[in-house]
């Protein structure tokens, strides 16, 4: 069992209730405005152990707010270091009226809640509270300070210490520093004749000897650029002093753009993004790839590998220098360059930061710093606790001082200098438990998040950075990378959460390739997979997503490649008939992504390529393929080559961000399910005040499929993934207006259709989908969007063989163009 000073929680024994399930019913219970699943437990079937729970109770209040007791509030958000906190300040946390079930760990939280106040008290006490304490970057590395250069680091361990460099022949005797009682080290180094004493954009190392009479270089903690060599093989990394004069310094032009109601995240990867095998840089990214993300309607852009890295196909997850821009792709300058274009174009900028671990590379990264001293004295954990076995990588210990300063500071850093605008943590799994998520199947059992195996160290920190980032930038975005699915995690700090605005929905990517890879078409489930997208803590926002990175690498296979495998290479052409399996390929990948984006959460994700189906998997340079850049890149000229069909995926992709930029259907908390017919393949659901239809069945059309929904009024086409546009047959109307039906006795459920009291029809085609909006009698949706116009010559498109102009009973038919175009 873990003490509580290594962040355990042994003082409460792990008290838990039983892990009994229960069967979700086809028809979700709904409460207000939202679909409330019955609780259930969830087997995570993937290696990376994803999972989620979402707890459903009589007494979560719908709108997914919690009355904030203000006794604990005012304890949490005051300033005032003499406040102290008592078991009595937190007995009626916030996060108890949103999840009464949580009542029974109140020990826990008692416990995390009065570790997280009492660290917040000592921070303003001797460090002037906590924007202050983060702004480490001010006083440690190099800074200019009165004519001189001030170059700090924390290393109590080393008996001696220099700093080296071009600046000084690389001879260390004339650059000797001093340590103080807290194991900083510092040196002030003059100016030469009112110049710094060192150049901009030279090498410089830190040397110290330890305990062992050992002298050892390292690359400064706090450094803000390294190189390598890039005319040697596996050159290790070099420290650079980064100081550019004013005329070479970027000046931001642009401001952020405001936070939207729903993120649309375009997940990148700058180094990868290129047509040509190569390292892309930060301004061609900036040129060429931005505009495409901001085409497709996307409102924020995700960038990976940003800290540098010394081993590249690490994908930026094994971070060497924290506070350093990767230089594979540029300078810091760069860098700024292309989020300030980003910004210019309406797109927000999150970055993917690791706080989880750190690269075991001791030359070039942190690692370097730890020569077998004590725990206080280390940024990680000493021994096993100090070592993620999988990752082959270092964990950071989470209750010393500096380690707090260090990684808060970073996140200040890259919100300030950068202007980020958010960022989504990885592994944040691995943080939350000491066993890291390695070999534990969360099955939704509360026991799973709250005992001694919590790291409530790691979940301290975490609520610290989540007070931080909103104090300096309050629009800011903070995703959770978590496969545990940990209740609370999500809540706002001062109710007893942790603080972040969204998790990832990580187990929806399993799911889609479970049953592509497992099951037959009529195997599957319309209440499996339903069940699955809305399976989920209402009360947390979700980020949804069909596939990112993870499913892309060699390896694994993207949802395309599984779809369609090697038809691609020959099948993709417009100019011949697609073969059968580009056909289902095509048509599934459009509702497998339209369908995770309208249910699964309240944000939705695409990484880099997926959006048009791009073939293949993602290889990194590496001795087994030869060094070969190839596997790594984007192949835009695919999308870009109009006689190829992975244009129709890319203009889907285009138009289902667009409805829900017309429609806020991502934020909207208006879900209903009311429909998943096994036979007929069918789902139908509610999102905001649209209506959609999921039509799975391989072979089946539907003429008057009646479906549900809950105003009455005329509904029209939104969206349809059967629209020439997008590689469709133009089967359905978009001109047709479908008036609606009263269904039994208003404000009672059980007399109505499916529990809707209004029903209209429609026609359904196989394997499409179809959104429906409420139109007015003037139609000014319609009407104000050129994308939709009917009446354009190129939307009179001619029947194609088998297509029928029979439409449902009840529709009533303005005119036959539309067909070709799918959204309104």
């Amino acid at each position: 069992m873990q003490s509580s000073s290594c962040g355990g929680f042994s003082s409460v024994p792990a008290l838990g209730s039983s892990s009994k399930k229960t069967q979700c019913t086809p028809a979700s219970k709904i409460c207000g405005n939202l679909v409330i699943p019955q609780i259930s437990g969830l087997n995570c079937r993937s290696p990376k152990l994803h999972g989620y729970c979402r707890f459903s109770s009589p007494r979560i209040q719908t709108n997914g707010r919690a009355e904030r007791n203000s006794k604990v509030s005012a304890v949490l958000t005051h300033d005032d270091s003499t406040t102290t906190s008592t078991d009595d300040d937190f007995e009626n946390l916030g996060i108890f009226n949103v999840d009464p079930a949580l009542e029974k760990y109140k020990d826990h939280f008692r416990y995390r809640m009065g570790r997280y106040v009492d660290q917040n008290k000592l921070i303003e006490k001797y460090e002037g509270g906590l924007e202050e304490f983060a702004k480490g970057y001010l006083k440690f590395g190099f800074n200019r300070e009165e004519g001189a250069i001030v170059y700090r680091e924390w290393a109590p361990p080393a008996q001696e210490a220099q700093i080296i460099g071009d600046f000084n022949g690389w001879d260390g005797s004339k650059h000797v520093m001093e340590k103080n009682e807290f194991g900083v080290w510092s040196v002030r180094i003059p100016d030469n004749n009112g110049n710094p004493a060192i150049p901009h954009n030279s090498r410089v190392k830190f040397r110290f000897k330890h305990g062992d009479g050992i002298w050892v270089d390292r690359i400064p903690a706090w450094i803000k650029y390294a190189t390598a060599d890039p005319s040697r093989f596996a050159a290790p990394y070099d420290g650079v002093y980064w100081d550019p004069p004013p005329e070479e310094r970027y000046q931001f032009k642009y401001p952020r753009p405001p936070k939207p109601d729903a993120p649309r995240v375009y997940e990148a990867h700058v180094g990868m993004s290129s047509s040509e095998p190569k390292v892309n840089s930060y301004r061609e990214f900036a040129d060429d790839v931005l505009p495409r993300i901001r085409a497709n309607n996307y409102n924020t852009v995700q960038l990976m590998a940003v800290m540098e890295h010394s081993y590249y196909a690490s994908f930026g997850y094994h971070v060497t220098n924290f506070f350093a821009v990767s230089s594979r792709s540029g300078t810091p300058e760069d860098l700024k360059y292309l989020i300030d274009k980003a910004h210019s174009l309406g797109l927000r900028v999150l970055m993917d930061a690791v706080h989880s671990h750190a690269s075991s590379n001791a030359t070039d990264g942190l690692n370097g710093f730890d020569v077998g001293q004590g725990p206080k004295e280390s940024y990680f954990h000493i021994g096993e606790q100090g070592y993620h076995k999988l990752w082959d990588s270092r964990l950071f210990n989470y209750s010393n001082w500096e380690v707090l300063r260090f990684l808060l500071s970073n996140l200040r850093w890259w919100i300030e200098e950068y202007n980020f605008d958010g960022f989504r943590l990885d592994g944040v799994t691995s943080m939350l438990y000491h066993h890291h998520g390695i070999n534990m199947a969360f099955t939704g059992n509360y026991n799973e998040y709250f005992s001694e195996l919590t790291d409530v160290d790691a979940v301290v920190y975490l609520m610290l950075a989540n007070t931080l980032i909103p104090k300096i930038l309050p629009d800011a975005t903070v995703i959770a990378e978590d496969v545990s699915g940990m209740p609370g995690l999500g809540r706002p700090v001062s109710e007893g959460g942790v603080g972040f605005d969204y998790r990832l929905a990580m187990a929806i990517p399993d799911k889609w390739i479970d049953y592509l890879k497992n099951k037959k078409d009529e195997e599957w489930s319309m209440e499996d997979i339903a069940w699955s997208l809305t399976n989920r803590r209402y009360t947390e926002k979700c980020i949804a997503y069909a596939e990112s990175h993870d499913q892309a690498i060699v390896g694994d296979k993207t949802l395309a490649f599984l779809l369609m495998d090697k038809e691609m290479y020959s099948g993709m052409s417009c100019l011949t008939d697609p073969p059968p399996a580009v056909e289902r390929g095509i048509a599934l990948h459009k509702m497998i992504h339209f369908l995770t984006m309208a249910l699964g959460g309240e944000g939705y994700l695409n990484f880099m390529g997926n959006e048009f189906g791009h073939p293949e998997w993602i290889d990194f340079p590496r001795e087994g393929n030869g060094w070969s850049y190839d596997m790594c890149r984007r192949q835009w000229d695919l999308v870009d080559t109009d006689h190829l069909r992975y244009k129709f995926l890319n203009e889907f992709d285009k138009a289902m961000n667009l409805l829900d930029e017309k429609f806020s259907i991502l934020s909207s908390t208006k879900q209903i399910v009311s429909t998943t017919n096994e036979e007929d393949k069918v789902i139908v659901f509610e999102r905001g005040d649209l209506v959609f239809v999921f039509n799975f069945h391989p072979e089946n059309t539907y003429r008057g499929y009646k479906v549900g929904c809950d105003l009455p009024g005329k509904y029209r086409v939104a969206l349809d993934s059967d629209a020439r546009d997008f590689g469709g047959h133009g089967r359905v109307g978009h001109d047709v207006d479908h008036f609606t039906t009263p269904e039994g006795i208003p404000g009672a459920p059980e007399t109505n259709f499916n529990n809707r009291p209004n029903s209209f029809k429609v026609l359904s085609p196989p394997r499409t989908c179809v959104a429906y909006y409420r139109a007015g009698d003037d139609d000014a949706v319609a009407k104000s969007n050129p994308i939709a116009d009917a009446s354009r010559e190129d939307a009179l498109l001619p029947k194609e063989d088998g297509e029928t102009d029979q439409e449902p009973e009840d529709a009533k038919p303005q005119n036959r163009g539309g067909r070709g175009r799918g959204i309104i």
